[in-house]
């Protein structure tokens, strides 16, 4: 141990943040013949689909009748075990298409497709810090209990939503646009609701305005997505809104604190509903679930214009059909924008490519993309998507110091992504 820091292994490329940007990336640079570590602070895999009771994969398919399915790969290979235990739904159009899932299954399948990979997990590891020499990243210092440790790559993923290994190797960042950044959703999953109960968003938002009308609260809004859940039949809804910085500890603690009281106040609304009255918590977050902080600066910045105008570029490496869902505060409903022809756009490959430092690569929320298309490619299938781009690039660069588009995208289709036009 040198200077109270343990000198770890190496490893051809190194993924913070086990969401599902960085499951994808893992699997995809492993795939593609990478010695891959990845990194992640909690219990398990998942990210906000199971650390935040976030149960919706979005943008996978479009929106347009018959659904298209235009996010394959990875995140086909997570449904198909999700799947065969029953325990995702059927695309489902509410506002956009997205499917449910139970997020105890979805830990499990995540280990299982990690470890057909050959993807080392280290679970209960922070990124503390980075080292980084001449424009490039070459190490990270892990903190768990038994002390720091720092690891070497050849290149590094950064799919920690907050950006952290980027901000930690000095790559160019910036927090939101403009200073501006989407509030944030306390997942909240009900129990004891009757599979007859008409739950819905028209139901929920009555009884949330009545509730407020009779001094209940915090109620801050009275919109958000309703679904039931796979398995359980529990209720899950997104309607607890909160305005904070994930930045900063004591403003999300905050923020945290005041979304738990709203949820509370929302069960005593959801039990005036007919057959609702014996309704309890099964689950809140327990992390908020953050849409946005801090973005990579890329060598290209994804426009809202091109998402809403179904883009095509000649070194796509990505697709989405999630259209614009913007939040642009507590308690104020989300501005929608649908792409044309309810179809699906394409991400380029410079825009999960860091700007200023040649071997990191950004998946799922902390790409580059403007105010608009923020709205749209943050979504947990948009991350897939990315992270799957961005692993194959990471390992192409450990490989051979640097990765073009095209070499990316035969990977990548070798992997079963769908990129149309590629091969």
């Amino acid at each position: 141990m040198i200077g109270g820091i343990d000198s770890g292994e190496h490893y051809d490329v190194v993924v913070a943040g086990g969401g599902a940007g960085g499951v994808a990336a893992a699997v995809g640079a492993a795939r593609a013949g990478a010695r891959t570590l990845l990194v992640e602070r909690g219990p398990c895999l998942g990210g906000a689909g199971t650390l935040r009771n976030v149960v919706t994969y979005c943008g996978i398919y479009t929106r347009a009748e018959p659904h298209e399915q235009v996010i394959r790969g990875v995140a086909e290979e997570v449904l198909a075990g999700l799947r065969a235990e029953g325990a995702v739904s059927k695309p489902r159009r509410y506002t956009a298409v997205t499917v449910v899932f139970d997020p105890e299954t979805a830990k499990r399948v995540l280990d299982d497709v990690c470890a057909r990979a050959g993807v080392e997990v280290r679970l209960h590891s922070t990124v503390l810090d980075a080292r980084r020499e001449d424009g490039r990243v070459v190490s990270a210092v892990l903190a768990d209990h038994a002390g720091l440790h720092e690891v070497t790559a050849g290149a590094f993923v950064d799919a920690s939503g907050e950006a952290d290994l980027a901000v930690r190797a000095g790559a160019a960042v910036r927090y939101g646009n403009g200073g501006r950044v989407q509030n944030g959703s306390l997942g909240v999953r009900f129990g004891g609701v009757p599979a007859d109960a008409e739950v819905t968003r028209d139901t929920l938002r009555a009884a949330v305005r009545a509730a407020r009308a009779d001094g209940v609260g915090p109620l801050i809004s009275d919109h958000g997505l309703i679904a039931r859940m796979p398995i359980s039949g529990d209720v899950i809804a997104f309607v607890v809104d909160e305005g904070y910085d994930a930045r900063d500890a004591r403003d999300t603690s905050r923020a945290e604190a005041h979304a738990r009281r709203q949820a509370r106040a929302y069960l005593e609304a959801l039990r005036t509903l007919p057959g609702c009255g014996d309704a309890y918590l099964v689950g809140t977050g327990p992390e908020l679930g953050t849409r946005e902080s801090r973005h990579v600066e890329a060598r290209y910045r994804l426009s809202g214009e091109e998402v809403l105008g179904a883009a095509r570029f000649p070194d796509a490496v990505a697709l989405c059909g999630w259209p614009v869902e913007y939040h642009p505060g507590p308690g104020l409903p989300a501005e929608w924008h649908f792409i044309k022809d309810d179809g699906y756009y394409e991400i380029p490959f410079g825009a999960v490519c860091s700007a200023d430092t040649a071997n990191l690569f950004a998946a799922g929320r902390c790409m580059d993309a403007d105010r608009v298309a923020g709205g749209s490619v943050r979504v947990m299938g948009a991350a897939f998507a990315t992270g799957h781009a961005a692993g194959v690039a990471a390992a192409l660069t450990a490989d051979t110091g640097t990765a073009e588009a095209a070499g990316v995208r035969r990977e990548l289709v070798r992997q079963d992504a769908h990129l149309p036009g590629a091969g």
